[in-house]
């Protein structure tokens, strides 16, 4: 994830180690990659085009054009071949996570879209793999993302690396030096609220598996002027700010700083803070950092200290004095600031402000002490603070490279990585500018000369047929800068070496009568002398014309900041400080060691350095990422094209595109192409013993590539499309599958069969085990069998041998003795074990013997039979009769009717309505003579609606004993009221009381009773012929209904031995009138005391609960 940083740059967002941060163009291995076009267009090209040299048509319009879709669509990186432009987004973009990371990781280059971890990658595994030393060159203006693009191809390497204690100390230590070392140098510019102030190379050193080890880390040409001035709005170095804003209260007092920046005098009275930076957390990050490291405590404060007397020495302040000579001289203003500085480097005050305020000079022997004016005193303070700072910042560089160098022993593989600022044109520039575009002209002749003139120059040692392109060749304008002849640097070092009185004036004037006519150099004069005018340029500048483009510097400073000198005394001084640190930083103010030598001029060493890094970089394997700043406000989303077109014009890319899309995209040596792609032909594969370039030669032929596609080098094979070459992988990649798969088969196949093996010899083992135990177990059964058959037969033997001394029936008798003895046995246990008399207590002692089953069966019986007949002896002559009733209907009822059940509990009265004692009744008592055998209350449904006739007198049915003669009937139905007139009808009318006398042979043949009825109360009587024939069937209603059926069956089968032919059933049909009625009795809800009766037409519902 990236936010815009501090002006051009992007600052991470999260840890370097997940590879979630930075931003920057991505380059290839050559050796490895297809080193241009887009091998997936329908991957890459998403929007725009992925690979610029399949862009068509090819101009600087359609570059610009695709460049601009793509970065509005966020796609910020774009391929030239072996090329990658990184275009800085100024926002966060997430394209940078730990998924994103493991899908680049081991990835195919041509088969993702254009990412700095493809390049990232790309050069890891050829470094891993093919032990071939790489190094990664990141250029582009200031605030194009160079800074973060390095940061990014760290973070990548260490998140791929294995996984270790000892590798994750490494992978800490050398990204944990990034943070330190932009505290230390970078600062906010103009255009860049981060811009690396100094530059910085770094070698990662691996071992054989790829794993780190180490780093070293070298720096160049830190901008130390602008420990004591810088522009407006623009910053100082990033610690000075951090220290005051998180350092703790205590510590700030120890190092005699105050909070607020506008107390001290390098840090200016401008607001100090950036959006987007928090200069506390910061703080706290740095020390984090070191302590990593390895920074012990008292390095991290004298550290600080030193940083402090920086800043403190800036706040010192001069005044003017006279001598008695009357020469110019000065002294300290403010003596407690001079207190504070002494105090904390361990210094008398009096050693400090003489070298300060004087300046010894040493000729022939002798010492001549001269004071310095005001102006001088202030130009010592200023050299004395920025020679501290700049040797510390080399202090801090040596003592990281302490803790992450590799000892020396075997030869290792390395990877450099180059983040140093960018190309610079300001307002005024002067000597640091001339330095750092000198550095990038340098770093743009690597890429002139390694990736389009080293491409052509290839072709022509292959002898490839090439069509040359012409490009801009820079190494012009370096001879102009450091041509050891004549160059603008050795004309600037003769200069300050040069006796008598030197000014930028007569360093301007010899550039021009060595340059003066140039092509790439203007000066006022020579302009002069051409007959051109331009008030642009003023008589104290001249002008370079870079790659970039013109470049106006200004001569005023040159000579001073090329001799970088510091007063003899201020470096003694600092010697003779107690401070251990700073007291080493000034080994040159040992009295010992002193020397009247010239020192080297500063642009002489920084070209000495510059050489020595070409050299390094020379002799690696270059990729590259070419930054590209969008636009000068550092805003998302926007894209000046003017801007960019500069930039593409000056970085050569639209040469670069020219040349890739002429020649040939990939190319490898023969053998170790052969190595690679041999599996995928029979006549190469599993060896080839011709030579290498017959077998490549073969190899591709079987693959029925277009011969337009290849050519043929003396050394190595030519691939024209990455198309080919992603053909070739992905054939390369199916046949590795199979292969694999056949290295697999025949492994299983092995490893079955070696288990096959070792189950037989297991199963052989236990069948044997299995077969001896079952063996045994059978000899132990016959054994056992035969024990016993013989025990049988010596029995028998015994026996039949015993039979000849001893009677013949002695067996039969002993037997008969036995059987008896147990029958004896039986009995006598049974007398003593009889259950008791009780007739519902059924139990009885089990047979002590099978034999006995049934005779103690049916001893059983006899005993149940014997207690019945006890019982029923001991009953009166009533109980009897009653329990014969009761046991006529269970004869009737039993299993039939739902109410029989509870009802059994029940006696039966008889009389029901009280006849000896209700006077209503005495003649009905009369007609019945004493022999009455049931007497009750009935009632009868209504015919019509099938409702109970309700406001009439209930009706009495007294039942007569049988023998017994009222007029005419042994059974006879009574009204309640005994004036009506009797009236012979088989059933009564509940709203006309009648008295019936019916005789017994006379009753109707079917008596329907339902079976679902709760109470038992419903009771039908089928109408017979005869007088009431008309009026219909009977259906009465009666709460002992059980009862009276039971009566009527007894009394029927008495008087006329014929059983009462009786249905139980909830449905049947009854005649009303002259009608049938189909009765159904179904169950009606709960809380219902009676039964109701519905009747609709000819079917009716008897309700029941």
């Amino acid at each position: 994830m990236l936010f815009p940083g501090h002006g051009g740059e992007v600052v991470p967002t999260q840890s370097p180690l997940d590879g979630s941060t930075g931003l920057g163009p991505v380059s290839q291995n050559p050796g490895a990659r297809a080193g241009a076009m887009e091998a997936n267009p329908s991957v890459l090209a998403t929007v725009g085009v992925g690979d610029l040299v399949l862009l068509d048509p090819l101009s600087e319009e359609s570059l610009l054009s695709n460049l601009r879709e793509r970065f509005l669509h966020k796609e910020i990186y774009t391929y030239i071949g072996n090329v990658v432009i990184s275009v800085n987004p100024y926002r966060q973009l997430p394209i940078y996570s730990a998924e994103m990371v493991e899908q680049y990781c081991n990835g195919n280059f041509y088969a993702m879209k254009p990412h700095i971890y493809a390049i990232a990658e790309d050069a890891y595994s050829s470094l891993r793999d093919r032990n071939r030393d790489q190094c990664i060159l990141i250029t582009g203006e200031s605030g194009a993302g160079k800074t973060e693009a390095s940061k990014l191809v760290m973070s990548y390497v260490a998140a791929v690396c294995s996984k270790g204690a000892d590798v994750t100390k490494v992978k800490e230590q050398l990204l944990q030096s990034n943070p330190v070392l932009e505290a230390f140098g970078n600062a906010k510019t103009i255009r860049n609220n981060n811009s690396s102030r100094f530059g910085k190379y770094m070698d990662v050193e691996f071992d054989f598996k790829g794993e780190p080890l180490g780093g070293l880390i070298s720096n160049y040409l830190l901008e130390k002027s602008r420990v004591v001035w810088h522009v407006k709005n623009e910053r100082n170095f990033h610690i000075f700010y951090q220290l005051l804003a998180g350092a703790s209260d205590p510590l700030l007092k120890r190092l005699k700083l105050q909070r607020d920046c506008r107390h001290h005098g390098y840090l200016g009275d401008e607001n100090p803070r950036l959006p987007g930076m928090d200069d506390a957390t910061n703080f706290q990050a740095v020390q984090d950092a070191m302590r990593i490291i390895g920074f012990s405590e008292a390095e991290v404060m004298q550290l600080l200290e030193v940083t402090a007397v920086v800043l403190k020495l800036g706040d010192l302040q001069l005044s003017g004095q006279f001598q008695a000579s009357g020469m110019d001289a000065c002294g300290i203003q403010n003596i407690q600031v001079l207190r504070d500085i002494c105090e904390l480097i361990g210094l008398q005050e009096s050693i400090l402000e003489q070298a300060l305020c004087s300046r010894t000079v040493e000729a022939k022997q002798e010492k001549v002490v001269t004071a310095l004016s005001v102006a001088q005193g202030y130009f010592g303070r200023d050299a004395l603070a920025k020679n501290i700072y700049s040797r510390l910042f080399d202090w801090l560089v040596t003592r990281i490279n302490e803790s992450i160098q590799v000892t020396a022993g075997e030869r290792r593989k390395v990877m450099g990585v180059l983040d140093i600022y960018g190309f610079e044109i300001f307002q005024d520039n002067s000597f640091e500018q001339f330095i750092i575009n000198y550095c990038n002209e340098k770093l743009q002749q690597i890429f002139i000369l390694m990736t389009l003139k080293e491409e052509q120059e290839e072709y022509f040692r292959e002898g490839i047929k090439w069509t040359p392109v012409t490009f801009f060749d820079n190494s012009i304008i370096c001879d102009l800068i450091e041509s050891g002849k004549g160059g603008i640097l050795v004309l600037l070092d003769e200069e300050c070496l040069r006796p008598g009185t030197v000014s930028a004036a007569t360093f301007l004037a010899k550039l021009d009568q060595a340059f003066g006519s140039h092509e790439h150099y203007e000066s006022r004069k020579s302009q002069s002398d051409r007959h051109i005018t331009d008030t642009s340029l003023p008589s104290t500048c001249f002008r370079v014309h870079h790659y970039a483009g013109k470049v106006t510097y200004n001569a005023t400073g040159f000579i001073e900041k090329n001799t970088d000198r510091l007063y003899r005394g201020l470096a003694q001084a600092m010697w003779q400080a107690k401070h251990t640190l700073l007291r080493s930083l000034f080994p040159d103010g040992d009295p010992k060691k002193a020397s009247l030598k010239m020192p080297p001029t500063a642009g002489f060493q920084f070209k000495a350095s510059i050489n020595t890094l070409m050299k390094n970089l020379y002799s690696k394997n270059p990729n590259y990422i070419r930054c590209i700043k969008p636009n000068e406000n550092q805003a998302p989303g926007q894209f000046t094209d003017e801007l960019v077109r500069s930039q593409v014009r000056y970085l050569g890319l639209l040469e670069n595109v020219r040349v890739r899309r002429a020649g040939y995209a990939y190319r490898q040596p023969y053998q170790p192409c052969l190595e690679r792609y041999r599996l995928l032909s029979t006549h190469t594969w599993p060896r080839w013993t011709g030579t290498a370039r017959d077998g490549v030669q073969a190899l591709l032929s079987d693959l029925d590539i277009p011969p337009e596609e290849l050519a043929y080098g003396h050394t190595k094979v030519f691939i024209r499309t990455p198309q080919t070459l992603f053909n070739l992988e992905e054939r390369r990649r199916r046949r590795v599958e199979e292969l694999a798969t056949v290295i697999q088969k025949t492994y299983r196949g092995w490893r079955c069969r070696t288990q096959y093996q070792l189950m037989r010899k297991s199963q052989i083992l236990i069948s044997a085990w299995f077969r001896g135990h079952a063996q045994k177990k059978r000899y132990q059964h016959m054994k056992r069998a035969a024990l016993l058959i013989q025990t049988y037969a010596r029995g028998w033997k015994t026996r039949k041998e015993y039979k000849k001394y001893f009677r013949s029936g002695a067996t039969a008798r002993l037997a008969c003795f036995i059987y008896r003895r147990l029958l004896q046995k039986f009995f006598l246990g049974l007398k003593n074990n009889l259950p008791p008399l009780t007739v519902s207590d059924r139990s009885w002692p089990p047979a002590p013997y099978r034999f006995l089953t049934n005779a103690n069966q049916e001893l059983k019986t006899i005993f149940y039979h014997w207690k019945c007949k006890k019982y029923r002896d001991q009953l009166s002559l009533e109980k009897r009769a009653a329990m014969q009733t009761k046991l006529c209907a269970s004869e009737l009822f039993k299993g039939k009717k739902t109410r029989y059940g509870p009802s059994v509990p029940e006696p039966f009265q008889g009389d029901y309505v009280g006849l000896q004692k209700n006077p209503k009744y005495q003649k009905l008592q009369a007609a019945a003579r004493g022999k009455l055998v049931l007497a009750d209350t009935v009632r009868k449904v209504n015919q019509a609606n099938g409702k109970g006739l309700g406001g009439f007198p209930p009706m009495s049915m007294p039942l007569h004993a049988p023998g017994e003669r009222v007029p005419n009937s042994p059974c006879a139905l009574a009204p309640c009221h005994a004036s009506d007139p009797p009236t012979w009808v088989p059933a009564l009318s509940a709203w006309r009381p009648c008295r019936l006398h019916t005789p017994i042979p006379e009753l109707p043949g079917v008596l329907a009773v339902p079976a679902q009825d709760a109470d038992g109360t419903w009771c039908l009587l089928p109408q017979q012929t005869g007088t009431g024939g008309a009026k219909g069937d009977v259906l009465l209603v009666s709460d002992h209904v059980i009862e009276v059926v039971t009566r009527v069956h007894q009394v029927l089968l008495e008087t006329t031995q014929q059983a009462l032919n009786l249905q139980i059933a909830d449905q049947f049909s009854t005649q009303f009138k002259k009608s049938s009625i189909a009765v159904t009795v179904v169950q009606g809800p709960k809380g219902h005391l009676e039964p109701v009766c519905k009747k609709k037409g000819k079917k009716m519902e008897v309700l029941v609960c």
